[in-house]
């Protein structure tokens, strides 16, 4: 079906997670009085811009995702689409996008919507994914720029808050990406991508993925320190992340590195879901 393949080039799946922190990041700034319809609207925006991100990042990669087991099968790959017709779809989910955040919420949040934007598609995929074993670090700038609008659309500011957010979702990105670089490994080695453990080498990931978790527990919780959230989110960041630090290490033990990926793949999952939940928790008066 026609419509089956215009949802399935914006790839519902990273929608949906990058829906979950933008929540977070919602709820974190409303402080106890969030409001339902600038919750919605807010949303709404942000999913059809990084819609329209993964619609542009489907028709520019796809003469390597041809050859990546888990891409081969994507929309633009197999000749589904246009390409005219991918980039005019992309030009009207972004357009959709910054009219809801503009109308409903504040221009900031347009203005940092499409920050994200360009960064996802013109320096990241356009630029650093084939060149640079650095990609992974520019791409984690797109990645953390959802909380920080679903913050801004209450704020209409960035303050210590937003930039905490922004700091956390970039660095929680960096052992992420280098999971699925390590149990994707044959993928990203037969299309030529740089990612780091293509690049250095898994044990070289290994140490750099520890050290970034221990930078993502600490800036979890600087959260607390600015006085942004209390005692319990707090505690559950620091469990999860000497948890995860736990499980890093555990990986230069590995038997099968793969199944350790895909472990701290899976963990990271859960962790920024119940950080986002936790720092949401406060704001439990609902105002329509």
């Amino acid at each position: 079906m026609l419509i089956k393949k215009f949802i399935s080039i914006t790839k519902p799946g990273i929608i949906f997670g990058n829906l979950i922190t933008v929540a977070g990041g919602f709820f974190l700034a409303s402080a106890g009085q969030a409001k339902l319809f600038l919750l919605f609207i807010t949303l709404a925006g942000i999913s059809s811009v990084i819609a329209a991100g993964c619609v542009f990042n489907n028709i520019i990669d796809r003469d390597i995702d041809q050859i990546m087991e888990r891409t081969k099968e994507r929309v633009m790959v197999k000749g589904l689409l246009t390409k005219r017709v991918a980039f005019a779809y992309g030009a009207v989910l972004t357009l959709v996008g910054c009219t809801l955040l503009w109308v409903y919420a504040n221009f900031l949040t347009v203005v940092v919507a499409l920050v994200g934007l360009f960064f996802y598609v013109v320096v990241y995929t356009l630029g650093f994914k084939r060149t640079s074993v650095h990609g992974t670090l520019i791409g984690s700038i797109s990645g953390a720029i959802p909380p920080v609008v679903g913050y801004c659309a209450v704020t209409n500011q960035l303050d210590v808050g937003a930039f905490i957010l922004f700091l956390m979702l970039s660095i929680w990105q960096m052992p992420h990406s280098f999971a699925i670089a390590i149990f994707r490994f044959d993928d990203y080695l037969s299309a030529g991508i740089p990612v780091l453990p293509v690049k250095k080498g898994i044990y070289y990931a290994k140490v750099n993925m520890v050290l970034y978790v221990c930078f993502f527990t600490i800036a979890a919780s600087l959260l607390t320190v600015f006085g942004y959230t209390g005692f319990y989110y707090l505690a559950a960041s620091l469990a999860i992340g000497l948890w995860w630090v736990r499980l890093a290490i555990r990986g230069f033990k590995a038997e099968n590195d793969r199944v350790w990926a895909r472990k701290m793949f899976g963990f990271s999952i859960i962790a920024i879901t119940i950080l986002s939940i936790m720092m949401s928790l406060d704001a439990l008066p609902v105002m329509l």
